[in-house]
């Protein structure tokens, strides 16, 4: 067998999702490359968007699970913002010591498990659809975040706090590092845990789930307090990113972690996900959204671009499932 065989053979057997990604992804860079070479290769814009990612990137991740499960988290902003400002509470509470700065992060987390746990709860006991659950869920977190601040940013965070997002460690900037934690304990979890295993199961299908002696009401729990813990690592970047907390920041993430979601290869309807496909998705849209900017592209149109291909994702998928049906 020679290279070209081998070569075949390895894109056959190859995830064509993540095959497809990779390739999007070096044809921005190529692209980029030719047209703005000084701008979209330098060093500084690859650490500009090694701390921009991670915020939305690991919301992602939450939404991933969510969907994955046969539900969806549309709560996942309002948690992030939620954490966010308790975070920011408790370390000037504390006078924003170093102390103060790690007790802001446990509260966040643990404010996000105690979201997660409401809306698994209210689907998994209650049988209240997943979608009204967390739209319900975003107004509220929320509502209680506005509650908190009166309205305004909650501001005079230590500067030091600002490091999370802004520092580097040999060059590479901080929230990559913890994005890259993030995946490798996600991608355990899917596969070696019988969580990961039972949540594909109760995801494709949840009666016979029930009827194999799976505890649907458990995997639904773990799986909401796993993305509410996702959602509050996601409001400490933004926290850290903006060295405040609001409870308006990140309005565009949800429509974003939807679309890498699907874009990574996570069936609307559940029981299908991979970490790779979205952590390659989460980075194929950073590169895109960089690109835009250089371009100097407006907001709008980004936004109404991420629809667009989200509509545009979700309809090739079905499609294809229809067609693989009907064979």
């Amino acid at each position: 067998m020679n290279i070209v065989d081998k070569v075949k053979g390895l894109v056959k057997e190859a995830d064509k999702n993540i095959l497809g990604l990779l390739i999007i992804s070096i044809c921005i860079i190529i692209v980029m490359g030719i047209i703005a070479p000084n701008t979209f290769l330098s060093v500084a814009n690859f650490q500009s968007m090694g701390s921009q990612f991670p915020e939305f990137g690991i919301l992602a991740f939450g939404m991933m699970l969510a969907m994955m499960s046969g539900g969806i988290d549309l709560s996942l902003v309002g948690i992030a913002n939620l954490s966010g400002i308790i975070c920011a509470v408790t370390m000037l509470a504390m006078d924003g010591s170093v102390v103060g700065m790690a007790a802001g992060i446990v509260v966040a987390i643990i404010v996000g498990m105690l979201c997660g746990a409401t809306n698994g709860f209210l689907i998994g006991y209650l049988k209240i659809p997943p979608m009204l659950v967390t739209l319900c869920g975003l107004q509220l977190y929320t509502g209680i975040g506005v509650i908190i601040t009166k309205g305004p940013a909650i501001t005079g965070l230590p500067e030091s706090f600002a490091l999370i997002t802004n520092g580097t460690l040999a060059f590479i900037p901080i929230p990559v590092i913890i994005f890259i934690i993030v995946v490798a304990v996600l991608w355990f979890i899917m596969k070696s845990t019988t969580y990961g295993k039972e949540l594909v199961f109760m995801g494709s299908n949840s009666t016979a789930s029930k009827y194999a002696g799976i505890d649907n009401l458990k995997v639904t729990m773990t799986t909401y307090i796993l993305s509410g813990i996702l959602g509050s690592i996601g409001g400490i970047l933004i926290v850290s990113h903006y060295n405040s907390a609001k409870s308006d920041y990140g309005t565009s993430y949800t429509l974003l972690t939807l679309l890498i979601a699907v874009l990574g290869g996570t069936h609307p309807e559940g029981g299908k996900g991979k970490v790779m496909g979205v952590a390659l998705a989460i980075i194929a849209l950073q590169l895109v959204s960089s690109a835009l900017n250089i371009l100097k592209v407006s907001a709008f149109i980004k936004t109404a671009a991420w629809g667009f291909i989200l509509i545009a994702v979700i309809v090739t998928t079905q499609l294809i499932e229809s067609k693989k049906t009907t064979r």
